[in-house]
C-alpha cells in the first residue's frame, strides 16, 4: 500500500510541474492586446514627433516678430533680413526655412516647412496701426490650417490678421 501511495503521490507532483507553463490560447491573447495598443499608440506617438518640429517654426517666427518691435523702435522702419535683425537666429534649420520681408509700415517673416507634406507652415506679421493720436506696432502669429506653406499675413490700418487659410495663434 505504501509503494501505490508513493507512486500516486509522484504522479501528482508531476503533474502539477507539467502545467506550469502557458497555453497557445494565452500567448495569442497576449499578443493580440499588444498589437492593439501598438496601433492606438503608434500614431499618436508620431504626431508628437511632428508638434515637437513645429514648435521650432513659432518659436522663431514669434523671436522674429519681437526683433522687428526692437528694429523698428530703434530705426524707424522694419528690418528687410532676419540678419539685420541681430537675433543670432539661421535662416534654416533641418525643419523650416525662414524668410522676411520688410517695408516702410509692415514687416512679415515666414517659415516655409522643408518637408510641406508633413508639417504647418507659420507665418508672422508686424504692422503699424492706429492707436488713437500715434501709431503703434502689432504683431501676429499665424499657422497653417493644414499642412503645407504659409500664407502672407493682412493689415489694415487698425489691425494685423492672418492671411487666407491661416489660423491665429497669438496676436
Amino acid at each position: 500500500m505504501k509503494t501505490e501511495f508513493k507512486a500516486k503521490f509522484l504522479q501528482q507532483l508531476n503533474k502539477k510541474r507539467q502545467d506550469k507553463g502557458f497555453t497557445l490560447i494565452e500567448l495569442l491573447v497576449v499578443i493580440i492586446i499588444i498589437g492593439i495598443l501598438s496601433a492606438i499608440a503608434l500614431p499618436a506617438f508620431l504626431n508628437q514627433a511632428n508638434k515637437a518640429k513645429q514648435s521650432e517654426g513659432k518659436q522663431y517666427i514669434s523671436s522674429i516678430n519681437k526683433g522687428q518691435q526692437a528694429y523698428y523702435a530703434e530705426n524707424t522702419q522694419f528690418g528687410t533680413d532676419v540678419t539685420v535683425l541681430g537675433l543670432g537666429l539661421k535662416t534654416a534649420t533641418t525643419n523650416y526655412s525662414y524668410a522676411v520681408t520688410g517695408a516702410s509700415a509692415t514687416a512679415d517673416a515666414t517659415a516655409r516647412p522643408t518637408n510641406p507634406a508633413a508639417l504647418k507652415g507659420y507665418a508672422g506679421g508686424v504692422g503699424l496701426v492706429d492707436a488713437g493720436e500715434a501709431k503703434t506696432t502689432q504683431s501676429v502669429l499665424c499657422e497653417t490650417s493644414s499642412v503645407g506653406d504659409p500664407a502672407i499675413s493682412a493689415y489694415s490700418a487698425s489691425s494685423v490678421d492672418c492671411g487666407t487659410g491661416m489660423v491665429l495663434v497669438t496676436k
